[in-house]
């Protein structure tokens, strides 16, 4: 797998007030796997590194206060996902979008065409199977080009 994404994403997760030191292990993998594009997803939202940081460092707060909840759903990375989207989104505070756009297809196609990810590392990111992406990216693309 490549790495199109910044490494300078920042460190791991603080603990809070009241929480251990050490985060699970498996909670720190996450963080090392998804931050770089999670933060490109931010960043392509947020234009200042540190907006976008902020707002990923707040996403995985909220992913750890979570954590073992998440772990025993049927899909971990999908409800990660959802936290991350509505993080951002807090952080922009943008317009709801237009009635005919489904959000999550706009998310794969900047997933896709800005941040760069092939279907199957967005698959990855956003907790799906490729072929599901990749038909998704392809109806977005023609609804897209159907308004030329």
């Amino acid at each position: 797998m490549t790495n199109r994404h910044a490494s300078s994403a920042g460190p791991a997760p603080e603990a809070g007030p009241g929480e251990p030191e050490d985060v699970p292990l498996e909670f720190a993998a996450f963080c090392e796997l998804h931050r770089p594009r999670y933060l490109s997803y931010a960043r392509v939202w947020l234009t200042e590194h540190s907006a976008a940081a902020a707002a990923v460092q707040q996403a995985f707060a909220e992913i750890a206060v979570h954590w073992r909840e998440l772990l025993g759903s049927s899909n971990p990375t999908a409800l990660a996902w959802q936290i991350l989207r509505g993080t951002v989104a807090e952080h922009t505070r943008r317009e709801p979008p237009e009635p005919d756009r489904h959000p999550a297809d706009d998310d794969l196609a900047i997933l896709h065409y800005v941040v760069g990810l092939a279907a199957p590392e967005i698959a990855d990111v956003i907790g799906t199977d490729t072929a599901s992406v990749a038909g998704r990216l392809r109806r977005t693309m023609l609804r897209e080009a159907s308004g030329w």
